[in-house]
């Protein structure tokens, strides 16, 4: 059950980091600026990780050219995802966001059948699971967002918060956020291939982290033309970077990062659309928002469909758990007679 409370913790870290970085760019902060301070804050955290994880593995694969490649490319399509994603919360709201990461659970499975990294098999219930599940969750996390329904709790505030913004340049930000999706599942798919070559965790994530830093920089004096968009002040810029530092980078990309080494890349897609069912509680038990109707057969439709892709996975490592156990068996029971062989083959002719 690690690698599922990972998972969990990591999407209440996501939409945290939503809300913080809505607010931060809202406050007068870039895009690029945020990331920037992000991405700094959890290298400096991951740096003395990195160095002791690195006297602990004497015997870890070496750096060759292609794998410092990987490091390279899974950098900037997470630097890629980065900038549409901040950018269209910008021009959006935090709830769109969440909404549509819920498109990486698709785009993610498409790429890791194309890579053959999940088994594609139609007459195979555990493949048919996978994917009418994950269109299913989809399903519920749009439901959640586009229908609302009769209220079931009041809302006790009576306004719109931070968590749902304002709705200015809705269809722009929703194109951007949708494009961030393209990018965050081709990363998770690159991520999982340097992972299978490389695999340690804390030396990639340093490396990822390190890499967007410095991208950022550069994008920054490149495109920004008012510098003070890097100044901390007031203390909304200041906090919403020391979280976005700890939490929505140190913690998040590396504990994802873990579960992709573990379980695969569809596994940390899959709890994408868990995250708009934390958003919703989020929003009800402490920011004093209603829960209508639709946020409930929305989080009802997306458990449904998540605990179905989870079905279908189980169902495919016990199949691969058989075909082991046979292996082994045919292993035990072929060896003495080799050995058989090999004696009499051996043995001094009469």
């Amino acid at each position: 059950m690690k690698e599922y409370a990972g998972m969990v913790a990591t999407q209440v870290a996501q939409v945290l980091l939503m809300i913080v970085s809505k607010a931060a760019i809202a406050d007068g902060m870039s895009s690029y600026s945020f990331i920037f301070y992000s991405n700094a804050i959890a290298s400096l955290i991951l740096l003395p990780l990195s160095l002791a994880n690195a006297h602990r593995s004497p015997t870890r694969p070496p750096l060759t050219f292609n794998i410092v490649i990987g490091f390279f490319l899974v950098a900037l399509l997470g630097f890629f995802a980065q900038i549409s994603g901040y950018t269209g919360v910008s021009y959006s709201s935090a709830t769109l966001g969440t909404t549509l990461l819920n498109l990486i659970p698709g785009f993610t499975f498409i790429l890791a059948a194309l890579f053959r990294m999940e088994v594609i098999n139609m007459k195979r219930g555990s493949t048919l699971a996978k994917f009418i599940g994950t269109l299913v969750s989809i399903a519920g996390a749009i439901i959640m967002t586009l229908y609302q329904g009769p209220s079931l709790i009041p809302n006790l505030l009576h306004q719109q918060h931070l968590l749902l913004g304002q709705l200015s340049d809705w269809v722009l930000g929703g194109i951007l956020l949708t494009i961030d999706a393209i990018f965050a599942s081709m990363y998770i798919i690159t991520q999982a291939i340097v992972l299978n070559k490389y695999p340690v965790v804390i030396n990639l994530m340093f490396s990822y982290c390190l890499i967007c830093t410095v991208l950022s920089a550069v994008a920054s004096f490149i495109v920004e033309t008012d510098l003070s968009s890097f100044s901390l002040q007031p203390n909304t810029r200041l906090f919403s970077v020391l979280y976005s530092g700890i939490f929505g980078y140190a913690f998040l990309v590396t504990v994802q990062s873990w579960c992709v080494r573990r379980r695969g890349p569809l596994f940390v897609a899959m709890f994408h659309p868990v995250g708009i069912v934390i958003a919703n509680s989020i929003g009800v038990i402490f920011l004093g928002d209603g829960f209508y109707l639709g946020s409930l057969l929305g989080s009802v439709i997306v458990v449904i469909g998540f605990y179905t892709v989870m079905w279908g996975k189980a169902e495919e490592q016990k199949i691969v758990g058989a075909h082991l156990s046979a292996s082994t068996i045919l292993d035990d029971k072929t060896a003495p007679l080799l050995q058989d062989v090999e004696e009499q083959s051996t043995s001094p002719t009469p």
